[in-house]
């Protein structure tokens, strides 16, 4: 199948974002004086919004009387810091750049709040270990965060709104992601999924979640095109 259109989940797929996630959460918990999470529990957490981080991350979730205020220290550090450590995994600025010469069509739909999409969505980012880089919102034309009027990914909601905004439907689309939560998403959207193994999730893990294509690196998701 060769596609024409890519729906690219974002944090383990396009960039990593676990440093910056990490650090933030554990600056609100700090702030509030609940103990810091490592960086393996921030990596099993992440896939489904910022708010569940946040609530696997506050000691009894959001039964806790700070957790609201715990959450809003979160966004509020997080936005000033979202760059700090956060990059864009090996090849993809490049593998970017080849699908747009190709006329592929692509939209970028994640669980990460809109201002937090947007802020990484139109910033110059630096290839991890290397000087590479590149601004996402070049190459990609739509870009869709978690909004207080849809539902948030494994829902449909926002793959159906990046349909929307590109104009198009959804023959010849994949869906690329890291998680149980994008290959729940491409189901919901009745898209086909390719899962990448240089995100938070790992080919064991995602083999028993139903995945069932694979890329080691950016470069191979050319030869699905």
């Amino acid at each position: 199948m060769a596609y024409r259109t890519i729906i690219w989940d974002m944090d383990g797929t396009l960039m990593d974002t676990l440093q910056d996630l990490m650090l933030s959460v554990n600056y609100a918990l700090d702030l509030n004086g609940m103990p810091q999470r490592t960086f393996a529990q921030i990596r099993s957490a992440v896939g489904n919004g910022v708010r569940r981080l946040v609530e696997l991350s506050v000691p009894s979730g959001t039964d806790n009387p700070l957790f609201e205020k715990v959450f809003a220290d979160f966004k509020a550090y997080y936005i000033e810091h979202c760059q700090d450590n956060t990059g864009l995994y090996e090849g993809i600025a490049e593998t970017l750049r080849q699908l747009k010469q190709r006329g592929i069509r692509m939209a970028v739909v994640s669980n990460k709040l809109q201002s937090g999409v947007d802020e990484l969505f139109v910033s110059s980012l630096h290839t991890v270990g290397h000087s590479d880089s590149v601004c996402l919102s070049d190459l990609i034309e739509v870009a869709i965060g978690e909004r207080p009027e849809m539902a948030r990914k494994p829902s449909p909601d926002m793959v159906e709104k990046a349909f929307e905004e590109l104009g198009i439907d959804k023959c010849d689309a994949v869906y690329i992601g890291d998680s149980e939560v994008d290959l729940a998403t491409a189901r919901n959207s009745g898209l086909p999924c390719i899962s990448v193994l240089w995100g938070f999730r790992d080919r064991e893990f995602l083999l028993t979640q139903g995945a069932t294509t694979f890329v080691e690196h950016p470069s191979e998701i050319l030869n699905y095109i």
